[in-house]
């Protein structure tokens, strides 16, 4: 084990739901092909240009840290975070500093230093001998929240991260897709022995899960090799080449002097205690059934495992299937049943697969219409054409027979076929019973209920 201890905090930027920018009457658009085109004189920081802040950005914010249980400000404002970069028109960001909209809150074991809202840049590419900004997404809210420096290995901070997509899905703030980069991670690392922190490093483009989980660890051992040398860790920022699965060096790091930070001068401050659809009664009112929320009525009240609910609920359409199905389901072997092979066959992707039919089927396995094998031979069919089970089943001769006097001449052959292993068996020989049963299933062309098939062999061997 390493002597050294990582320590890790978490920047997490996410793009907000909202019909227009952050402060303009610009669509917000993330799905736009056409380059510049939701684009006006305030987001392009044309002179006397004034921006007006968007309230239902305000809100989204306001009702995730009322979610996190973090304190809501009662006074707050912006501020101009100046830096200059092409994709900045203004030569600042709007921003928050010292007024953030939530302080504290926690999620996952995590406490939550701060979460705050600013404009989003526009977004640049890189050619060989070019550069190009498309300011389609200049001003779009953009939600920062950022951690207390308490994470201490790589897996727990990409939980937190998917945790907290799931919750800003939940509350409908955002779709925090990290391909499209409406959700950007960034991770402060540092490692050191003993309780004193190490030199902070940033790593920036982290665009999935897994790179978030893989970026940290790849810089903590980079670290670790480092400080082993003898040699100091510079503070700096790096990105993460997802080829190379390696950080590499961008820039030394700035603080929060060298941004200038002030008070945004063109904005009002606000005061959100005299605003009573921002109160607190208000916001927890509208909060819909929190994701830990919900895995705990699972367990409560349908006994589900802790694995499979967390597997439900970690994602919104998974949530809506399996609600409805749950909704239809008469019994609680249904509701096993339909977990069971959602978990394990349909891996949470239905498909073309309507809650009402695979309710359906699951009352056909239920009742040992279907078998196992039968169950899972129709679930396939559905996933890729939809249909209904029953119709399936027969159509491809899937339907259990349970019918004893049904099975009863096709036993009678396979024993008669297998008189050794049937005197075997009447000598003691249980794993003989296995195989007539096994026989049977293969004489019925899968269509036997293995249960009754073994009554039968029990009935006629005596």
């Amino acid at each position: 084990m390493s002597a050294y201890r990582p320590t890790i905090g978490l920047e997490i930027h996410a793009e907000l739901k909202t019909r227009t920018k952050m402060f303009c009457d610009c669509r917000n658009d993330p799905d736009e092909k056409e380059v510049n085109t939701h684009v006006c004189p305030i987001c392009l920081a044309h002179p006397g240009t004034l921006p007006t802040a968007n309230k239902e950005a305000v809100r989204h914010v306001l009702r995730v840290g009322t979610a996190v249980g973090g304190t809501l400000a009662n006074y707050t404002e912006f501020d101009r975070k100046s830096y200059f970069y092409p994709d900045i028109p203004k030569g600042y960001q709007i921003s928050q500093y010292e007024r953030p909209l939530i302080s504290g809150g926690e999620l996952s074991g995590v406490q939550i230093t701060r979460i705050h809202l600013e404009e989003d840049t526009a977004r640049s590419t890189h050619a060989e001998d070019s550069s190009l900004v498309d300011f389609n997404r200049a001003g779009v809210p953009l939600m920062e929240l950022v951690t207390e420096p308490v994470i201490h290995d790589a897996k727990t901070a990409a939980n937190f991260a998917r945790d907290l997509q799931l919750l800003l899905r939940t509350l409908g703030a955002s779709d925090a897709n990290l391909e499209k980069g409406e959700m950007r991670v960034e991770a402060n690392i540092s490692v050191s022995k003993g309780e004193e922190l190490g030199t902070k490093v940033e790593v920036k483009n982290l665009n999935s899960f897994r790179s978030v989980e893989r970026a940290i660890a790849h810089e903590v051992e980079r670290q670790i090799t480092i400080l082993e040398k003898g040699e100091a860790i510079v503070q700096a920022t790096r990105g993460w080449d997802e080829d190379k699965q390696q950080t590499f060096h961008q820039r030394s790091k700035e603080g929060s002097a060298d941004y200038r930070y002030f008070p945004e001068p063109d904005l009002p401050k606000l005061k959100l205690s005299e605003l009573s659809e921002f109160s607190s009664e208000t916001l927890r009112a509208s909060l819909p059934e929190l994701p830990w929320e919900r895995i705990a009525r699972y367990e409560r009240e349908f006994n589900l495992k802790p694995s499979d609910s967390l597997f439900i609920v970690s994602d919104l359409d998974r949530i809506v299937f399996m609600d409805r199905v749950f909704a239809l389901t008469e019994n609680e072997r249904e509701r096993e049943l339909s977990v069971n092979y959602f978990v394990s066959d349909l891996a949470g992707t239905p498909g073309k697969v309507m809650p009402e039919a695979y309710i359906a089927l699951m009352h056909l396995a239920a009742t040992n219409v279907l078998s196992s094998r039968g169950v899972k031979e129709v679930l396939g069919i559905m996933t890729v054409n939809g249909g209904e089970p029953e119709e399936i089943a027969k159509e491809k001769n899937l339907m259990q027979i349970s019918n004893k006097e049904d099975l009863r001449a096709a036993m009678e052959k396979v024993l008669k076929e297998h008189a050794v292993v049937v005197a075997q068996y009447k000598e003691g020989k249980e794993t003989s019973l296995q195989f007539l049963i096994g026989q049977g299933m293969k004489a019925t062309k899968g269509a036997g209920n293995p249960a009754v098939i073994k009554e039968l062999v029990e009935e006629l061997c005596r």
